[in-house]
């Protein structure tokens, strides 16, 4: 029987602070000014040791080409989180490869950040819930993502919103010398059809 936690509605959104204005949107060009905002986030949530991969900012120009190159990728969505107007997080909507029909019912929430300085305001659970919107909405039943260890807030967020823990990776990433454990989680986003008993 599958384990249907998460599929039916969505839990209420939070809003921006009084005076702050917080926007979720799937960005598919980017101008110099919204890329240097996007840059700047993307560095302080490194350094910070947010879940980005990166250990240390690979510096401007790295960080340019990674974001303008994601955008041409046809099976990613970059989706950023605006506060005031100002690009302060993102996250990107995987999508299976067309050669992985066994998996082409789910998706992959990958690259989830928001700038420290912009922490405290709701946008993690926003821009979450706005790429699980995007996947239900292209027809993927399930969400996959995962994360370190050390990225406590982020896997309280992920469970508060219905993400099931399926295993630990023993040697999922090295930080400062240090091997750390990797989360690995699932939602479900619509239900999954029954097994007609076959194998």
């Amino acid at each position: 029987m599958s384990d249907l936690t998460g599929v039916g509605p969505t839990p209420p959104v939070p809003g921006p602070p009084a005076g702050a204005r917080a926007v979720i949107e799937r960005l598919q060009d980017i101008s110099d000014e919204d890329l240097s905002a996007l840059c700047e986030a993307a560095d302080a949530a490194i350094i910070d040791g947010g879940g980005f991969g990166w250990i240390a900012p690979p510096g401007r120009r790295a960080l340019e080409s990674f974001f303008r190159g994601l955008l041409l990728v046809p099976e990613r969505q970059l989706f950023i989180c605006r506060l005031d107007g100002v690009i302060v997080g993102s996250a990107q909507l995987v999508r299976p490869p067309r050669n992985n029909e066994a998996q082409a019912f789910a998706a992959t929430l990958m690259h989830a950040f928001v700038a420290p300085y912009a922490r405290g305001h709701g946008l993690a659970r926003m821009l979450t819930i706005r790429v699980e919107e995007s996947a239900r909405a292209l027809g993927y039943q399930v969400l996959n993502l995962d994360v370190r260890e050390t990225q406590a807030a982020a896997m309280r967020l992920y469970e508060s919103l219905g993400y099931e823990c399926w295993g630990i990776h023993p040697a999922y990433a090295r930080v400062a010398g240090a091997t750390v454990r990797g989360f690995h989680y699932y939602k479900h986003l619509k239900p999954l059809p029954k097994r007609d008993g076959r194998r």
